[in-house]
């Protein structure tokens, strides 16, 4: 049996995206960009593909266990839905070596991983080490549980597992009506306590 069929932003019923998911923790909702500044590239994306609208967080020295040392990162972050999946810009704002910076941004933007959430954070990291696969990156949150798995070598691309929480989901869910209901204007948003700041 599909999964409920997705609905274009004028209502028509899609015929792409209703395959069933895989089995397993295998549902990538995301795809990310390390690009060279957040804002600049969520405007690049609105104007070229109609995307919007991106919010953006600012994150300062985020705690991470990255290659087995522990250190700290700090990122602007812009996220956006596009149809079935959110589009994550990552600008790193800091010299530190990272996950961000492996790649050796060179342009704009550069196509950096894919992400999923998965309910047993755990026993989902265990079994990718078991397949061979390092955990790159690992932040030191309170409330979210993150990592970031090498995958490169075998994909091109690491991947990112995000443990579920209900806060987690209530996030994206705002995201995705947003662009539901979305009519063009402001594109690029900063969240405020009662809404949003231009950028």
């Amino acid at each position: 049996m599909m999964d409920t069929p997705h609905l274009s932003r004028d209502g028509r019923t899609s015929l792409l995206f209703q395959q069933r998911w895989p089995d397993g923790e295998f549902r990538f909702f995301q795809l990310g960009y390390v690009v060279d500044d957040a804002v600049a590239a969520a405007h690049r994306w609105s104007t070229a593909f109609g995307v919007g609208p991106f919010y953006v967080t600012d994150y300062d020295d985020a705690p991470c266990m990255y290659r087995g040392e522990r250190t700290a990162v700090s990122l602007q972050i812009a996220v956006a839905q596009a149809g079935p999946v959110q589009i994550e810009l990552i600008a790193q704002r800091c010299d530190r070596p990272s996950v961000y910076s492996e790649f050796g941004l060179t342009g704009r933007s550069l196509f950096h991983q894919v992400c999923t959430i998965v309910d047993d954070y755990p026993s989902t990291l265990e079994s990718y080490r078991r397949r061979g696969y390092e955990i790159a990156c690992e932040f030191l949150l309170p409330t979210m549980s993150v990592a970031y798995v090498d995958t490169v070598a075998d994909f091109g691309f690491f991947t990112e597992l995000v443990g579920h929480t209900e806060a987690f989901v209530a996030h994206l869910t705002e995201v995705s009506e947003a662009a539901r209901s979305w009519d063009g204007t402001d594109p690029v948003r900063r969240p405020t306590g009662d809404g949003y700041v231009l950028l």
